[in-house]
């Protein structure tokens, strides 16, 4: 007997030895992969006419595409992705039959490592691509324990159904030098399996709460079909105080839900345009929503703060100015005020997630319309395009610089983030 459990003494010991040493191999001190570039308004550009060329809503079922995707775009995606899942920043490089992903996952109080650097080497083939080699840290994995691990990981991270459904529309992923072509080709139920796949069930909970709260309280409204977005707010974050104070709630995903659906309905859609379960929940009576007499105002502001709620606040940061260039090239002109309305929804969004329930308590106090939106009177707006650039040199100029650099200042001295 002494002898058996000296024997399984021996055994734990290099079993404990062994992970010990795979977790100093896989955990490192410093990540391998930063965000090096942010999106800038010509990613966003190129984004947005991928989308519209290749919208499964109106596609031909069956009918075979191809749709090319630079190396740049494909990170932006993947940044995208990765930041909002994972707080995880994205690399990917492209080459002649092969594409190699590293990402920086932070393991924050960890004695062996605060991150974790991990790096797949994948093959083309005739269809879909296999895993060549998986490396974590300075750890390297069989490519058959990679293949068996994928899922797994795809599955804690939450992206497994829309593995699944990329796995059922593409034919063959084709690779070159900092490009990518995908061959695809729709399914009768992709652009409904697409949009669900965005909104995992607990997020379906949530949407649905926050939809019939303000359907109940537009109801309530006297016949008017104008309201400002201050008293707006207050109810639907007094919910989210509310549900927050169950034990083992999610203070942030209750305020991105509640961004969400207000960010909808200011826009004049329901939640059915995200969710297609949703068209069938009660919808609120539009309601012309303003801030500062103006109904522009709230639509830059909340779609702002749901982008960065969504922890992608450098491309909700690019989206607003690539809105505000497309005005200077032909529609309104570039409008600093404009900017201003989306710097205060990027910060607002940044604070739902990042101080939760300091801002629930802030907005279901009750705010004021200069509570939210900073001084914009003497900010110039409706700027052509030639006088934008005249005047203040173009996207990221010293002079631009400097006029954004005013905005946050204001923005960082409004009422409701102190």
């Amino acid at each position: 007997m002494r002898k058996l459990l000296l024997a399984g003494a021996f055994v734990l010991l290099v079993a404990t030895t062994a992970a010990l040493v795979a977790l100093t191999a896989a955990l490192q001190g410093t990540p391998t992969v930063t965000l090096n570039q942010p999106p800038a308004v010509a990613d966003v550009a190129r984004a947005l006419s991928l989308l519209r060329t290749h919208d499964p809503r109106r596609a031909r079922p069956g009918a075979v595409r191809a749709v090319q995707v630079s190396e740049r775009d494909l990170e932006v995606l993947f940044n995208h992705a990765t930041l909002r899942r994972l707080d995880a920043y994205t690399a990917v490089s492209l080459e002649r039959g092969a594409a190699v992903v590293r990402s920086s996952l932070p393991v924050p109080q960890n004695p062996f490592g605060r991150w974790l650097n991990v790096e797949l080497r994948m093959l083309e083939t005739g269809g879909l691509p296999v895993i060549d080699t998986l490396r974590v840290g300075r750890l390297r994995l069989p490519a058959a324990m990679a293949e068996r691990a994928l899922p797994w990981l795809a599955r804690r991270a939450g992206v497994h159904a829309e593995l699944d459904l990329a796995a059922e529309v593409v034919r063959r992923l084709q690779f070159m030098p900092q490009r990518l072509t995908v061959v695809y080709a729709w399914r009768d139920d992709s652009a409904e399996r697409m949009l669900g796949t965005l909104v995992p069930a607990g997020d379906q909970v949530r949407l649905r709460a926050y939809n019939d709260h303000l359907a109940l309280w537009v109801a309530r409204q006297g016949p008017g079909w104008e309201v400002s977005l201050a008293p707006l707010l207050g109810p639907m974050f007094d919910l989210a105080r509310q549900r927050s104070a169950v034990a083992g709630a999610d203070a942030a995903a209750e305020n991105r839900a509640a961004l969400v659906v207000l960010t909808l309905f200011v826009n004049g859609r329901g939640a059915g345009a995200l969710l297609p379960a949703a068209r069938a929940w009660p919808r609120a009576r539009p309601l012309r929503v303003t801030l500062a007499g103006r109904d522009d105002f709230p639509r830059h502001l909340l779609i702002s703060a749901a982008l960065a709620a969504e922890g992608t606040g450098p491309l909700s940061r690019a989206i607003g100015v690539y809105k505000e260039v497309a005005d200077s090239q032909g529609g309104s002109g570039f409008s600093f005020n404009d900017m201003a309305a989306n710097r205060a929804g990027t910060r607002l969004g940044e604070w739902a997630v990042t101080q939760p329930q300091r801002l629930q308590a802030a907005l279901a106090r009750g705010v004021k319309e200069s509570d939210l939106m900073p001084p914009w009177n003497d900010l110039p707006e409706f700027l052509p395009e030639a006088e934008f650039r005249q005047r203040y040199g173009g996207v990221g100029a010293p002079p631009y610089e400097s006029m954004l650099a005013e905005i946050d200042r204001r923005v960082e001295a409004l009422p409701v983030f102190h």
